[in-house]
């Protein structure tokens, strides 16, 4: 039997997992949208770009569904405070997400460019929200969202929508951006045709690449010297039922990378998310698909990693009382659930990733603007 330090240590990091595989599936869908405008400018070509990601939008959006159910079971206090509190944020990103569908199956019923450009607009709204509001989550996971538990274990959030965005959350949201529009770009490379919508794609992809660079190395230069950044100060027991009051906590700037002292090997996701980015737009550069998606697959899964491993065991830290802050080990499920959805989790993840990989397999290929425009099959 597996102790119950070691189940929430296994939860933090399947959390992560589940993350990573949101944004290098869905990521660039997201991205693709937020392109759209700028790299088609024909009809044929933008449903040509539109049905790259035609046929797996929908399954990829299995992983955010998976990371939301995730954040449910295994970690209800982080699941209560940050849906409550960041609920108009929430809102948002659900109504820019419903816009998709609607853009998808809606763009092409009726021929009237007017009516096709409208709801490319709502497609291009559809990916750059996300990907900004995901973003500006983040930096607010990071600098600490301002709620409070009380001796019951009622949350209080006291911020307001505005106050989400300040100058480093914003610059978290345009790194997020960046990131999946570099995914997106690498994206359309692969699965288009040769011409002017992968030229167009290669050079916003490289500008995306360079502007991911400087905003990753902007926050890491923010969280080194800025005011983020807690640390426990109190005793801590990780096999002690969850209770977030038990724990003392204390704003530190520049505690964010206490961990890569500790533990040099967490390096590794700084290091890919400047590596992977590099190398997509080397591979962008010289014209070299798999280079260039694989290097955007990598940036994106080591930026997310290394919000993880710099909070690590943050999860969500609190900026106007860090002692209910909560922790790996004061806010998990307990460890009957934990044990049980590990099991599941053996059973069910396997065949997702199966099913995903053979939908893959099985649609792989480049989209053709005459295919786009004479298959009755198409959006």
């Amino acid at each position: 039997m597996i102790d119950y330090e070691v189940l929430r240590v296994i939860w933090w990091a399947l959390l992560g997992v589940l993350l990573i595989g949101f944004a290098l599936t869905d990521g660039y869908d997201l991205g693709v949208a937020a392109l759209l405008p700028w790299i088609a400018k024909k009809d044929a070509e933008r449903r040509m770009v539109i049905n790259t990601v035609g046929p797996t939008w929908e399954g990829n959006q299995v992983w955010f569904i998976l990371g939301g159910g995730a954040i449910f079971a295994a970690w209800p206090f982080v699941y209560a405070v940050s849906f409550s509190g960041f609920y108009l944020a929430m809102f948002v990103v659900l109504a820019a997400l419903i816009l998709r569908p609607v853009g998808f199956k809606y763009r092409s019923k009726r021929s009237d460019p007017a009516w096709r450009t409208r709801w490319d607009w709502a497609l291009f709204v559809g990916g750059l929200v996300p990907a900004l509001v995901f973003g500006v989550a983040v930096g607010n996971v990071l600098s600490g969202a301002p709620f409070r538990l009380d001796s019951d274990l009622r949350a209080f959030y006291e911020g307001s929508f505005f106050a989400l965005f300040t100058p480093f959350t914003l610059l978290c949201g345009l790194l997020s951006v960046t990131m999946l529009a570099l995914h997106g770009a690498a994206w359309i490379q692969m699965k288009t045709e040769y011409g002017a919508v992968r030229d167009r794609a290669r050079r916003l992809g490289l500008a995306a690449g360079a502007l991911s660079i400087l905003l990753f190395a902007g926050g890491w230069g923010a969280i080194a010297y800025g005011k983020y950044g807690f640390v426990m100060v109190s005793p801590f027991d990780p096999l002690a039922p969850s209770n977030p009051l038990r724990t003392t906590s204390m704003a530190a700037p520049g505690a964010w990378l206490a961990n890569y002292g500790v533990h040099p090997w967490m390096m590794i996701a700084p290091f890919l998310g400047f590596g992977g980015t590099a190398l997509a737009m080397f591979g962008m550069w010289r014209g070299r698909e798999a280079p260039a998606f694989a290097g955007s697959s990598g940036a994106a899964a080591g930026i997310i990693a290394t919000v993880g491993l710099s909070m690590f065991p943050f999860i969500l830290p609190s900026s106007i009382d860090p002692h209910s802050s909560l922790t790996v080990w004061n806010a998990s499920s307990s460890a009957k659930t934990l044990g049980i959805m590990v099991v599941v989790t053996l059973i069910f993840l396997p065949l997702v990733l199966a099913y995903t990989a053979w939908a893959f397999k099985i649609m792989f290929g480049r989209v053709t603007s005459q295919e786009a425009v004479s298959n009755p099959d198409f959006y």
